[in-house]
């Protein structure tokens, strides 16, 4: 087994969040998510989310007895549409898909310290249950990965599942996996230039990399 900083959401480097210029987009960025302590809204015990990405779409139900604080966080992000044109920077074929580094640095510093606690695992981390990246204790925050693969190893590190793919798996399958896992373990993007540099340095150095389009709570 990895040590536990491969798969965590890892600490970001202090930086002026304007420091790189980012490139014009047809979306406009939610202002709400500039401000992590107003989005506090309690999620329904179960809900549905819809992801359109590159590759098609797949939704995810969560159930918010699984893990309350995570369900809220998610929920709340989706809702505000934290996701919309995010990468998926780390596929690892059958072990995780990991997303939820935003692609404007100046909204990612913002979440930088916006961490909840941590959680016992009720449901553990089975193919298509979606989970928190962390750090270590209490350092959830806005990563999450989708499991490839069986990872009950993980339930012991304390990683509880708070939902999971109910539709199109399939597309999670399919996500462009090439670049293989982060540094140190292999070549794909790092971290630190992800949260300096955002969808800048993605887009240039990544260009295959499949995103989220947008994504939303169903009704």
């Amino acid at each position: 087994m990895r040590s536990l900083p491969w798969i965590a959401a890892l600490a970001l480097a202090v930086i002026a969040p304007n420091a790189f210029a980012q490139p014009k987009s047809a979306h406009k960025t939610n202002p709400a998510l500039k401000n992590p302590a107003a989005l506090k809204e309690k999620a329904p015990e179960i809900f549905k989310a819809k992801f359109v990405t590159t590759k098609g779409t797949y939704v995810v139900e969560v159930k918010r007895a699984w893990a309350p604080l995570g369900a809220d966080r998610f929920y709340n992000l989706v809702k505000n549409g934290f996701f919309d044109e995010i990468k998926f920077f780390r596929v690892v074929p059958g072990f995780v898909v990991q997303f939820g580094m935003h692609g404007d640095p100046a909204i990612l510093a913002k979440w930088r310290d916006a961490n909840i606690a941590d959680e016992k695992v009720v449901v553990g981390n089975k193919k298509g249950f979606l989970t928190y990246a962390k750090a270590g204790p209490n350092t959830r925050s806005t990563q999450f990965f989708i499991n490839l693969g069986e990872n009950s190893n993980l339930d012991g590190m304390g990683f509880p599942a708070f939902g999971h793919v109910v539709q199109g798996m399939d597309v999670v399958d399919k996500l462009y996996s090439g670049y293989g896992d982060g540094p140190p373990s292999g070549s794909g993007p790092d971290q630190g230039a992800i949260a300096m540099q955002g969808n800048v340095y993605l887009n240039k150095e990544f260009p295959k990399l499949d995103s989220i389009v947008t994504a939303t709570i169903v009704k």
